[in-house]
């Protein structure tokens, strides 16, 4: 069962340590789906260990979650090969397919509320960022490879002499999807649908920090149709569950989303087993580039957003923004002021802009980065701590005077 919030707060001074961070909203919601889901059904892990996912407001346990590991990986490929080579799924009409994945789509869009509160609650994302822009973004993605399900067509091609050429598109056979933590359901639909709209099967590995979403929504997957074993998805971490995955010699194609240390591992292990070929998507630091004409006031917006977005946990932020000098005091008072502004507190409550940072971990690496901006000689404009007593919460920082390299 499902409920809605117990209450929305009205929004909290920037900088503050209010009862929005301090006594967070409890989300009325029951967490049902916490076992690994192989073959249709949800399963204890092989070993029976489970591991707790935290809510990144308090640093309290939401819920305990199946851990899966290598025999748990093997399962969930074993089941994704016997749906491809037997199952009904890559027999299926493509039109077929795409009927279940609207239906999904509907679904999903149905059940909004508590797929956005599954990702706040894990991630710490606002939830209206959630609910208003990540999860219709999800229903789309779902309902356009859904559209192109049916039109993926091979070619007649020239050729000289008494020749007839063409080309067959097919499917891979068993693909690793591999997913981060800063947009789950996000980078789910980046994977899944289009992996599955062309009559692929799928073993999807959650990241630790946020595997409550993925399993909800792939429930909701086979509440609309979907044949057992056609989507797999594998709770644990990334050495144990993920090294399987990418070494596995029964997965065909592997897509992995994360950190560029990680990816060099994922491609490693890869080439190092039946060399499946490996899509990735790494971590990056790029500039954001503010020209003498520019308008300073649009551009410190744009630099803000760019930066601070998801709390900064993007691949693409503009973590360095690069001013033209002769606008760059004005742009440096703006920025700071703009920071300053910015309502940090309970994502669950309407009009926060910055939820916590996902976990222990990445917080205590930020406020490294922070100190040793500090140390390095560069000007701290506004931020640079802990905002609250609980929880993984940082004041937006910005610095000034900062040394290239």
């Amino acid at each position: 069962h499902v409920g809605r919030f117990s209450r929305w707060g009205r929004g909290i001074n920037s900088f503050s340590t209010s009862a929005a961070i301090d006594e967070p909203i409890s989300p009325s919601i029951l967490i049902d789906h916490t076992q690994l889901l192989i073959n249709g059904q949800f399963v204890d892990a092989a070993s029976g260990k489970t591991f707790p996912t935290l809510d990144p407001r308090t640093g309290d346990v939401i819920a305990h979650v199946a851990e899966g590991d290598a025999e748990d990986v093997n399962r969930a490929v074993a089941a994704a090969r016997k749906a491809f080579d037997e199952g009904p799924w890559p027999k299926l009409t493509a039109y077929e397919r795409s009927r279940i994945m609207f239906r999904f789509a509907d679904l999903l869009e149905k059940h909004t509320e508590e797929v956005a509160t599954l990702e706040t609650w894990d991630n710490g994302k606002p939830y209206e960022q959630a609910a208003k822009i990540e999860i219709p973004k999800v229903v789309r993605m779902f309902r356009y490879y859904a559209g192109w399900a049916d039109k993926i067509h091979g070619l007649t091609v020239p050729a000289d002499g008494q020749h007839h050429v063409q080309t067959l598109h097919e499917p891979y056979g068993v693909t690793g999807l591999i997913i981060p933590w800063n947009f789950p359901l996000l980078l789910y639909s980046w994977k899944v649908a289009p992996a599955l709209a062309c009559g692929n099967t799928a073993v999807l590995k959650t990241a630790a920090q946020t595997p409550l979403s993925a399993l909800y929504v792939s429930k909701l997957f086979h509440e609309a149709g979907l044949p057992p074993g056609v989507l797999n998805v594998v709770s644990g971490f990334g050495p144990t569950a993920g090294a399987a995955l990418a070494s596995h010699m029964d997965v065909n194609k592997l897509s992995f989303t994360g950190s560029t240390a990680t990816g060099k591992t994922v491609i490693g292990l890869a080439s190092k087993s039946n060399l499946k070929p490996v899509t990735l998507e790494l971590g990056g630091k790029s500039p954001f580039i503010v020209c003498k004409d520019a308008d300073v006031d649009k551009a410190v917006e744009l630099a803000h957003s760019a930066l601070f977005f998801n709390q900064g946990q993007c691949c693409c932020a503009g973590s360095r923004t690069l001013v033209h000098e002769s606008v760059y005091d004005e742009f440096v008072e703006k920025a700071k002021a703009r920071a300053l502004k910015r309502v940090v507190g309970d994502p669950f409550q309407k009009g926060i802009e910055q939820g916590p940072q996902i976990d222990d971990e990445q917080f205590k690496k930020i406020l490294k980065y922070i100190r040793s901006g500090i140390e390095s000689g560069a000007t701290l404009e506004s931020g640079g701590e802990q905002l609250g007593s609980r929880g993984y919460y940082i004041q937006p920082t910005v610095f000034s005077n900062v040394q290239s390299g």
